[in-house]
């Protein structure tokens, strides 16, 4: 294999493992500040406004996640370009991954998915009937 195809296909890696990073964080960021509300929020008087805030930073970071993952999916597209390139074609080591952007589905369809939904849809529903059957008003 050419080595700058090698070196090329390394530093899109390199990405993808980041936006995977990323994504991981987020999430782990979205479990800590909801528990943090609550705890904030008290548990013997909880105020619906603790809670609600909570809802705010939750939606955030799903589309967050969904951008994150997107994004790694565009990356994907290009190392596979790349790697589908032949010993005798050139590689300028570009990161662009605009050309694959029709070749994906659209942002907000990726943050609807079922691995970002089965994850953030649940906190959001645990936010929403703490603030109707537990808070006081």
């Amino acid at each position: 294999m050419n080595e700058n195809k090698l070196k090329h296909l390394e530093f899109i890696q390199g990405v993808i493992n980041r936006m995977g990073q990323n994504a991981f964080l987020l999430k782990g960021w979205a479990v800590t500040l909801v528990a943090g509300l609550f705890a904030f929020a008290n548990t013997q008087e909880m105020d619906y406004r603790f809670i609600s805030i909570a809802l705010i930073p939750t939606i955030f970071f799903w589309l967050l996640d969904g951008y994150f993952l997107w994004q790694e999916k565009l990356f994907r597209k290009l190392y596979d370009h790349i790697r589908k390139k032949g010993e005798g074609e050139v590689i300028d080591f570009s990161m662009n991954v605009e050309p694959f952007v029709s070749e994906t589905s659209p942002w907000i369809r990726i943050c609807l998915s079922n691995t970002l939904s089965l994850f953030y849809f649940p906190i959001i529903v645990i936010i929403i009937i703490t603030i109707a059957f537990v808070c006081k008003y």
